[in-house]
């Protein structure tokens, strides 16, 4: 892909949230974008597809008073650079991450997911890469989807990630305000003017488009639900009742996989829960951490 594709960070970092606590780093072929904050145990935080760290915030400085908070961009997304196609599976984007993991020298303690954030957690701990004391699932995309979505999403998404026009098309489409605002409200959540603005800038780049199209055509989902039952890591699941992008119900189907994992539910938010209201998750968190890291 090229670079110019992608934001830059000489223009859009600018005013990134949180730019303060931002670094660039390498690691498995890779320039990561960073963030790192807050002092404790470390927790690991992956956003979900098609975001970036500004999802984190207003979550990120809460957690940072109790936790060591690591939140990178996920490859191909926001300012890390993309790796080639087949690489964007989950498989490869666990093992990318983990790579990261490695060259920053930390051990999660916790690790927090929102959507497709949390497969690749439950990938990194079934892969032996992370072994974190709890795994919180926020909204987590686990499951494959049912019915004809799932014989349909998946193609499409590959032949508009293998074009880099339609990338572009979409991408333009998408970029403006009123196109953001429809698809954060097709998500269930509300969000301020800033939080779209902070999308609308990711999303008129092709290339960040390119990444998390090129996630959804290799996404396989099917490789943890298989593997569910082996996960030995404690599986915090967190739902938002008004989630339009994946089911409330899809956590049960969790549970009967894992009837260890935990449930929570969020009443009035959608997909993006954190971002409406982080101090709800920042005090799920905390929970969490009190009895899992005793």
């Amino acid at each position: 892909m090229n670079r110019m594709d992608h934001p830059k960070w000489e223009t859009d970092g600018r005013d990134w949230p949180n730019c303060e606590f931002s670094d660039f780093v390498s690691a498995g072929g890779l320039r990561w974008h960073v963030q790192r904050m807050g002092q404790g145990p470390v927790l690991l935080l992956l956003h979900g597809t098609g975001a970036a760290t500004h999802s984190w915030r207003d979550l990120a400085p809460l957690l940072a008073d109790h936790f060591t908070v690591v939140a990178p961009d996920l490859p191909g997304h926001g300012f890390t650079t993309a790796p080639p196609f087949e690489r964007m599976s989950l498989p490869g984007m666990a093992a990318a991450v983990g790579d990261l993991i490695e060259a920053l020298g930390v051990r999660p303690e916790l690790a927090l997911g929102h959507s497709a954030g949390a497969a690749i957690l439950i990938r990194l701990c079934l892969d032996g890469r992370i072994a974190p004391r709890g795994l919180i699932s926020l909204n987590g995309a686990l499951l494959p989807w049912r019915g004809l979505p799932g014989h349909v999403f998946s193609p499409a998404a590959k032949v508009m990630a293998k074009s880099e026009l339609m990338s572009r098309i979409f991408a333009w489409q998408a970029g403006n305000r009123r196109g953001v605002a429809r698809l954060v409200a097709n998500t269930g959540s509300r969000l301020e003017p800033s939080g779209h603005e902070f999308y609308r800038r990711l999303v008129r780049s092709p290339g960040h488009v390119r990444a998390a199209l090129s996630m959804m055509a290799n996404w396989d989902l099917n490789l943890i639900e298989q593997a569910l039952p082996e996960l030995q890591t404690p599986l915090y699941l967190v739902v938002a009742e008004g989630d339009q992008t994946v089911s409330p119900r899809e956590a049960r189907r969790v549970c009967e996989r894992l009837p260890s994992a935990e449930l929570t539910t969020l009443p009035g938010l959608g997909h993006l829960a954190h971002e409406e209201r982080p101090a709800d998750v920042a005090a799920i968190v905390q929970g969490v951490a009190a009895r899992a890291l005793i």
